[in-house]
């Protein structure tokens, strides 16, 4: 990858991660690392234009039904595809259909655009991505060889311990801290071939681990908030992302937002 080469649009497709949850802004809404991202190749070139398509709770059949068609007739420099990790969480699954729809989407951007970026994605240190583990580590492996034959990039958050630290997650255990994003945000630009502005593999500095009673509070909130709900969604078939435009769904100029 060419080091500090130039970038005229930018173009995300995925699921919650790459919406944002949980990077909150004072308005109630989410950040995350690719806006983070976006804004950072705009202040490398007059004019940036960047489209956001990602939605919450997405499935990679609805990833490739609903995002990789606007996606691919957008044209652009950069594509940021991300999906399949929703698929990998749900009771039942097939990984052959995963993975046949993940080769749908590659064949149809890489074509369409100057550079196709996917990821390993992170995962919080913890029991669920002990139960996981293994059909996440079978989805990235996907990913490593699609990208090798369609000359996409890979940014490896998955390999990188730090991200794993549950500091960096939000209270609901699957969305990234800003923190977090912020750190993605930096591992994608440095993939693209930009100047290191951090170390984002940086460890968080040793602290002292929650006792007892705080994880009892932590893991009934936890229940209370976020897990119950989930499974409610679960046993209805319904998404979190039912109903929900992108937020971004064309591919525009980006204008920083305003200080408040």
């Amino acid at each position: 990858m060419e080091m500090n080469a130039t970038y005229n649009s930018l173009v995300a497709v995925g699921d919650s991660f790459t919406e944002g949850m949980s990077d909150l802004k004072p308005d109630g809404s989410y950040r995350g690392w690719a806006d983070v991202l976006a804004g950072r190749l705009a202040g490398r070139s007059p004019g940036f234009r960047y489209a956001n398509l990602a939605v919450r709770g997405k499935l990679i059949g609805q990833i490739v039904e609903e995002q990789v068609g606007p996606a691919a007739g957008m044209k652009a420099d950069v594509v940021t595809l991300v999906g399949g990790l929703n698929d990998t969480l749900r009771p039942k699954l097939d990984m052959v259909r995963v993975r046949d729809l993940l080769t749908e989407a590659v064949e149809r951007l890489t074509p369409a655009c100057g550079q196709l970026v996917m990821m390993r994605s992170p995962g919080r240190d913890g029991p669920v991505m002990k139960r996981f583990r293994p059909r996440m580590e079978e989805l990235f492996g996907h990913v490593d060889a699609l990208a090798a034959r369609h000359g996409a990039l890979v940014v490896d958050l998955y390999g990188a311990p730090a991200l794993g630290d549950p500091r960096l997650w939000d209270v609901d255990r699957l969305h990234l801290t800003a923190d977090g994003h912020r750190r993605v945000a930096e591992a994608v630009w440095q993939a693209l071939g930009l100047a290191p502005e951090e170390d984002w593999r940086t460890p968080l500095p040793p602290a002292a681990p929650p006792g007892w009673a705080a994880r009892r509070v932590t893991d009934a909130r936890f229940a209370r908030e976020h897990l119950g709900p989930w499974i409610g969604r679960r046993l209805t078939g319904r998404s979190s992302g039912d109903g929900r435009a992108p937020k971004r769904p064309e591919l525009l100029p980006y204008e920083p937002p305003a200080v408040p």
